[in-house]
């Protein structure tokens, strides 16, 4: 990203790595530098560090998230930044987790809201199904449960070919418990219902702490907005060489 900042600013601009992207760092480490007109650097200055900032706090928390959440595999959610959704997505990916839909268009998800709009967990998938066989897509469907009796209710009527359901998500299963722990018991059932026949996605009171315990229920994929919607920033700076910057400048009868 901050390549391409550049290189849209002033592509004489010089950039070196001394890293790859996804590549753990410590503080106070030296990792890149840029060279070349001091006027095109300070104008993309800004611009780049609020990506690198922005991207490399929310791939530091997805790899924190994506290790403790093994064997299960670590999803974002649409909950990003309005304009900067691949972006977001983008660094979810270096940080070693794995992307949701991007959209409306390439996956469908039924959420609650929609299924009473519908009248029913059996009313909305009928009605997915009705419409992807209508236009011939043949894409993702996941459906939202919030109680096992909904879990049955979904494999009752899961379906095949196009419009069949392929995800369960399995919302808010996870239990808060006031000494601090969770309760993932009702999350298990669910999975145990599901014996295989969808994936299934864990959400809601996903957290550091709890993420291990989520995991091991057997769940194929967690997703958490938290990802995106409550990055803490890395701390990165750019700063100039004075000594070198100098040297050139004398050199090239600049400074």
């Amino acid at each position: 990203m901050a390549n391409m900042i550049f290189n849209e600013v002033d592509c004489s601009l010089k950039v070196k790595w001394y890293v790859q992207d996804g590549h753990p760092l410590r503080k106070g480490a030296l990792f890149g530098s840029v060279s070349g007109s001091a006027r095109s650097i300070l104008r993309a200055e800004r611009v780049v560090l609020n990506f690198m900032q922005r991207m490399s706090g929310i791939a530091t928390l997805t790899k924190a998230m994506a290790e403790a959440a093994k064997p299960a595999r670590m999803l974002e959610t649409r909950k990003t930044v309005p304009g900067l959704r691949v972006i977001d997505k983008w660094a979810v990916l270096i940080g070693g987790g794995e992307n949701h839909r991007l959209g409306l268009f390439d996956m469908v998800l039924v959420k609650d809201n929609h299924i009473a709009v519908a009248g029913g967990v059996a009313n909305a998938i009928r009605a997915v199904t009705e419409y992807l066989r209508k236009h011939n897509l043949d894409v993702g469907v996941e459906i939202e449960t919030r109680t096992l009796e909904e879990v049955e209710e979904v494999l009752a009527n899961k379906g095949e070919g196009i419009g069949r359901v392929t995800r369960i998500m399995l919302d808010n299963m996870v239990v808060p418990l006031s000494n601090g722990d969770v309760d993932v018991s009702m999350l298990k059932q669910a999975v145990e219902l599901v014996d295989g026949q969808l994936e299934t996605e864990a959400s809601g009171n996903v957290t550091l702490e709890t993420i291990g315990k989520i995991g091991a229920t057997g769940v194929t994929f967690i997703s958490s907005g938290a990802l995106t919607h409550s990055v803490k920033a890395l701390d990165i700076s750019l700063n100039v060489d004075t000594e070198l910057a100098t040297s050139v400048g004398r050199r090239t009868k600049r400074a």
